[in-house]
């Protein structure tokens, strides 16, 4: 399970050499999507900042190619003589520095300023009479505007201190002359809503995929009931941290699927260890920094095999506990320099899941670590554990939470689970629910909520089922109970119980007094009577329907009409 390694019987030459026969047989999935998103940018620019910065700017822009260039300035006006592009200039007031709101991408960025009367004035109709700005230079200090503090701006906002950042400003303002005329990217992900655990009959749930991207390109859209994920591809750049966190697999690359990862990430080792190969470890790390490498000429041993990703989010610790089922002696995420906040402290989060699947399964949490920058003893040492197995597992299904309960299954039979509930970190999609049997009436509200196969009515026998391995945690159920008989019971069970469906409530069928049929619960027919009994439909002996099935129902209304048509007219 845990065994240590030999070092004497590593021989790193085989390993380089099982290593590039990985490489030469299997590729990694690369981002196939077709660029299908447009920006159109005609060369408006807005600056910002104080008048010595906006000034100097504009001077080293003038005679670029520029559509237009409107200085907003935090200070003192800006005089300076326009050449070949028109040259608008604007004192912001304090107030209005605390209005001022930018939003949008390249091409597209509206700049407004809320006025005392409670009017939104759109600065580029008022400056330059057209409705948005094509790109943002912002060189205000961090607290002198009030402006969205992204952390990933979005394409054609840059941000450049100009007193700070001396030695950076011809780059930048080189790259803003550049943001003239049409680009295209890629539409990197996709949104199923039918798997989606975000909302349903009005009630909100699991909301992963917003607190993780640091790009803030993801929206809850409310319609006119439930709320829906939507993405705009326009903010959108690829970090993946979404796809990770989401725990249904509602968002996915577009073009390769996510789990063509986790499928190369097993063929990997496989063929490693078909080509001789001992103790490999997963390496994941961004292209960027694996270029940044190559070119310095660093040369990593025969046994760190590299996983590159657009960016880290893409794997989460799904991804990370597939390379231990499959074989890797350790996984070693190899952070790099400028990671926004939010990536960060979803890798944080991650690592802490991983851990704690690691400890209720009965293995070395050591298996799995960050890498800081620079740190090139650890990214090149030995694992101290020898592998959890030397099989490939093989996925039965597409399904993300399938796969996941596959490897943890996997992991399980390596391991020796502690057979207990073992706390996970706040917002993990791990847990299961505890059921009031008194308050319970299976009216089965749980189940048409629920957005995973975790809850089941009973069919023909009044039963409510849940199966703990599929139960994301999202708790729509618990807020879609009308008698709050539902509560979550979060963290991770490690016993066989978990992959065991079992009846948390059922109640004998209450049989139609007319024909017989089953039709509902003792307890269901008895809160509506309860709650129905002032009701003048249902005075007197009408009180008795409730005590039939639907057609039945049905029949004795029509027969009482018969007999007394005005009888209706009495409610």
């Amino acid at each position: 399970m845990n065994q240590r390694i030999q070092l004497a019987s590593i021989d790193d030459q085989r390993n380089v050499a099982a290593r590039e026969a990985v490489r030469q047989r299997i590729s990694w999935p690369v981002n196939l999507t077709p660029a299908n998103v447009t920006y159109h940018s005609r060369g408006h620019v807005l600056l910002l900042g104080s008048a010595l910065a906006v000034s100097q700017a504009a001077s080293a822009l003038q005679g670029r190619g520029l559509a237009s260039l409107t200085l907003l300035t935090t200070d003192t006006a800006v005089e300076l003589l326009a050449t070949s592009e028109p040259l608008i200039s604007q004192v912001l007031s304090t107030r209005q520095q605390a209005q001022l709101n930018v939003a949008g991408h390249l091409g597209a960025f509206r700049a407004t300023v809320t006025q005392e009367d409670g009017e939104v004035l759109n600065l580029a109709q008022a400056l330059i009479e057209r409705d948005v700005f094509d790109v943002v230079l912002d060189m205000a200090e961090p607290e002198a505007l009030n402006v969205a503090a992204w952390e990933i701006p979005p394409p054609g906002y840059l941000r450049l201190s100009w007193e700070r950042q001396e030695a950076e400003r011809s780059d930048v303002l080189e790259s803003l002359t550049e943001l003239v005329g049409e680009f295209d990217k890629p539409r990197y992900f996709q949104v199923n809503n039918d798997l989606c655990a975000h909302s349903s009959s009005g009630n909100v749930g699991c909301t992963r995929c917003l607190d993780v991207c640091p790009a803030d390109a993801i929206s809850s859209i409310q319609g006119r009931i439930e709320s829906r994920i939507e993405i705009d591809p326009f903010l959108c750049q690829g970090v993946g941290s979404c796809t990770s966190a989401c725990p249904t697999g509602a968002i996915e690359f577009r073009l390769p699927e996510t789990r063509r990862q986790q499928d190369t990430l097993a063929a990997w080792l496989n063929a490693y260890r078909e080509a001789g190969g001992d103790v490999p470890v997963l390496r994941f790390i961004t292209h960027d920094s694996l270029e940044a490498e190559r070119k310095a000429g660093d040369v990593t041993p025969g046994h760190v095999i590299d996983a590159p990703l657009e960016e880290l989010g893409a794997a989460g610790h799904d991804q990370w506990l597939t390379a231990l089922a499959n074989g890797a002696s350790e996984v070693r995420i190899q952070l790099h320099d400028d990671m926004p906040p939010r990536l960060s402290a979803f890798l944080e989060h991650q690592i802490a899941q991983a851990h704690a699947l690691l400890t209720a399964l009965g293995h070395d949490t050591a298996r799995i670590k960050l890498l800081p920058v620079g740190a090139n003893s650890e990214r090149d040492a030995l694992p101290s554990l020898t592998p959890l197995t030397e099989s490939s597992l093989s996925f039965t299904e597409p399904n993300k939470r399938v796969r996941l309960n596959q490897v943890l299954a996997r992991l399980a039979e390596l391991g020796v689970p502690s057979g207990e509930r073992h706390a996970m970190p706040a917002g993990a999609a791990y847990g299961g629910i505890k059921v009031d049997s008194a308050a319970c009436t299976l009216c089965h509200a749980c189940v048409s909520n629920c957005p995973t196969p975790a809850l089941k009515s009973g069919g023909d026998t009044p039963a409510l089922s849940f199966l703990e391995a599929d139960c994301v945690q999202c708790g729509l159920c618990e807020q879609a109970c009308p008698e709050d008989a539902i509560t979550l019971e979060p963290g991770f069970l490690a016993a066989p119980a978990r992959e065991t469906r079992h009846i948390c409530h059922e109640e004998a069928a209450f049989e139609c007094i007319s024909c017989g049929k089953p039709f509902a619960t003792a307890s269901t027919v008895a809160t509506i009577k309860a709650k129905l009994a002032n009701h003048p439909y249902f005075a007197g002996d009408a009180m008795s329907r409730l005590e039939m099935c639907e057609d039945c129902r049905v029949k004795d209304v029509w027969k009482t009409m018969a007999r007394d048509p005005e009888a209706q007219l009495k409610v």
